[in-house]
């Protein structure tokens, strides 16, 4: 496999982690963006002990300028972009009911505009180069709504709605791939972001009953989508726990 420049947002922890570990063994260029500097700062070390070429950029997906300053210097310091993984995403689960706004507003801002202005900025330049791959981490909530997820769900369906249009816009005439990659339940900090206690109390007994998926077996999914010759183009993985949904 060529190696390749690749943006991952959401880097600092979880399957952004696991992903940039995961595509760092096969000497990939890794570009890792995150709010969290130090955690940024951390992984970067971790990785360099193995010879990496490691670029961090504190960047909050919500504001458009940091991720035009993302991609500006990737492009600055390495001449392209191959492969823009959009991974950033919360989970601030509640019932409707609740009202809880600001969380909704988030939620939108984070994984639906987020993503979009990750992709806004990429686009043109995979167009120029006639190749680029843009995967977007998406859940099986976008396929299916479950009580108390019903925002988080509209995001996801969101988030597989832009993937296949992105496609069929891209792929063909731009030689650009496109892939959702949709988790099922998946040990990472998501948990920790929902305000409700009763649905995070849920969540925590459904992990001593259930084995969820690692944040490393959704990294193996990510490298696979990439790993494949440039006539394929895996437009999905839908991934399962074995256990449950």
């Amino acid at each position: 496999m060529d190696k390749k420049v690749i943006i991952i947002t959401g880097a600092s922890s979880g399957i952004g982690e696991a992903t940039a570990r995961r595509l760092a063994k096969e000497g990939h260029t890794i570009v890792l963006a995150a709010r969290r500097e130090d955690k940024l700062v951390d992984l970067k070390r971790s990785l360099e002990t193995d010879n990496n070429t490691v670029l961090i950029h504190t960047t909050d997906v919500t504001k458009r300028d940091d991720v035009v300053s993302l991609v500006k210097n990737t492009i600055q310091e390495f001449g392209r972009v191959d492969v823009l993984i959009n991974n950033a995403g919360i989970m601030p689960l509640s019932f409707i009911e609740e009202g809880r706004v600001e969380d909704w507003d988030r939620m939108i801002d984070v994984n639906l505009k987020g993503l979009l202005y990750g992709i806004n900025e990429v686009a043109p330049i995979m167009k120029e180069q006639n190749s680029g791959h843009i995967i977007n981490v998406s859940s099986v909530a976008g396929r299916r709504v479950f009580p108390t997820a019903a925002v988080y769900c509209a995001t996801k369906f969101g988030v597989n709605a832009i993937t296949e249009g992105l496609r069929q816009e891209l792929s063909a005439k731009y030689n650009i791939k496109v892939t959702a990659i949709e988790p099922g339940a998946t040990k990472t900090e998501l948990q920790s972001h929902i305000p409700n206690e009763e649905i995070r109390q849920n969540f925590a007994k459904r992990m001593e009953t259930v084995t969820f998926l690692e944040a490393t077996d959704i990294a193996e999914a990510i490298h696979y989508a990439i790993s494949q010759p440039k006539h394929v183009n895996v437009t999905e993985i839908l991934i399962h726990p074995t256990e449950g949904p």
